[in-house]
């Protein structure tokens, strides 16, 4: 388990994986020699610099070949926040001389609605498109959706809370048929399942390095060859014209060094994550009465569980999660302290008191069965407390007694 991080029940559990990840200790040692040794600006001409220059370039083209993708269509940023405003902002303003339509889904991270709501402020349309019971767009609607001035459709790959995985390829054929941009958010998706861009007709990729044991702070977005997307940061030369600013050489090391690690043992990895998230959900599911998975039970990250809880607050279940050592959440880590209910679960259809009682476990590898126990024990017997303080539920039980 993690090292230097204890509570009063012993060693933490750790299970929000997708808020972040631990960074690798191969990516925190290949990261120490840019900071002081080889700390040159890649943009200068004299050694120290030049070293920085080759890690970048080796890096862009390590990340390249994990998609299938030229190391010239890799493009360096801060993160999957701006990935996502890059992709979406840049290319609206590029083709607008074309069509100002914009086609997404309802459940998309709010990097991407967010960006959406400031696009709509000036001057383009945006259609968000439903998703079934599971979290998973609905084809025909996305195809209903189109018209003659829809310039891109932005799908994410997988979803932040629910886990849920999109038919890409099928969204990526529609798109492509139309001649219509396609984006996809992959920040969760991205070295946790295999991912080629052009077998899925990807036309742009956002992907974020903490989100698979890279630093924070760091992250890329794939352009493919031939597509316009106006600078979207604005004064030096760097990420050949499009991305300004001195780049962030360690983080872009350590990120490619995780990237590595992911994707050298991804099969086996993937398969000891849904062993522990199937048993997870099979213990939930069998042991804690009026709970919903939330997500696709199959089609579906191989590290991510989500349940909703009735009768209670899912905000009260972390409180008490935390106080026993277990790390979890209630949904996106980026919308944390909102009193709304998750708008992913709202979009599948769950109403505002259910959606409340939410709980999001992410895993990853170094996770053992024995944890996965002590979580499932801790939670049933929090729910049974927090549902036994609760006056709905008492009605509810009331009601079931006299019907």
């Amino acid at each position: 388990m993690k090292k230097g991080l204890r509570t009063k029940m012993g060693e933490f559990i750790y299970l929000d994986n997708a808020a972040t990840t631990k960074t690798a200790p191969e990516a925190v040692e290949a990261m120490l020699p840019y900071f002081s040794g080889s700390y040159g600006n890649p943009s200068s001409i004299y050694s120290i610099g030049a070293s920085a220059k080759k890690a970048v370039t080796e890096t862009r083209e390590l990340i390249a070949s994990t998609l299938g993708a030229k190391s010239n269509e890799i493009y360096f940023t801060g993160g999957g926040t701006e990935a996502d405003n890059w992709a979406l902002a840049a290319t609206a303003e590029a083709y607008e001389s074309k069509g100002k339509h914009i086609i997404t889904s309802k459940i998309e991270h709010h990097a991407i609605l967010h960006t959406c709501a400031y696009l709509e402020k000036r001057g383009f349309e945006v259609t968000y498109i439903d998703v079934d019971e599971n979290g998973i767009i609905k084809l025909e609607e996305l195809k209903a959706a189109i018209r003659p001035d829809t310039i891109l459709i932005s799908v994410m790959f997988a979803n932040n809370e629910i886990g849920t995985v999109q038919p890409i390829k099928e969204i990526g054929a529609v798109a492509r048929e139309h001649g219509i941009l396609f984006h996809t958010d992959a920040v969760q998706a991205y070295a946790h399942m295999p991912i080629h861009v052009d077998e899925m007709n990807i036309d742009m990729l956002s992907a974020s390095g903490h989100k698979f044991h890279g630093p924070k702070g760091v992250g890329f977005l794939y352009i493919r060859t031939g597509i316009k997307t106006r600078s979207f940061l604005h004064g030096g030369q760097q990420e050949r014209g499009r991305r300004a600013g001195t780049e962030n050489v360690p983080g872009i090391v350590g990120m490619g060094k995780a990237a590595e690690l992911a994707f050298a043992h991804l099969e086996e990895r993937m398969e000891k994550e849904t062993e522990l998230r199937d048993y997870l959900m099979k213990r939930i599911g069998e042991e804690i009465s009026y709970c919903r998975l939330n997500g696709d039970a199959k089609r579906r990250l191989s590290n991510n569980v989500n349940y909703s809880f009735r009768f209670i607050e899912g905000e009260s279940l972390l409180i008490c999660l935390d106080r026993k050592g277990i790390c979890a959440s209630s949904g996106s880590a980026c919308t944390s302290g909102s009193l709304d209910p998750s708008h992913v679960l709202l979009a599948i259809g769950l109403p505002h008191e259910i959606a409340h009682g939410s709980l999001r476990l992410t895993v990853s590898e170094e996770n053992t069965i024995e944890e996965m126990d002590r979580a499932v024990d801790a939670i049933k017997e929090i729910v049974d407390r927090l549902r036994n303080m609760s006056p709905l539920y008492e009605d509810f039980v009331k009601n079931q007694k006299n019907a």
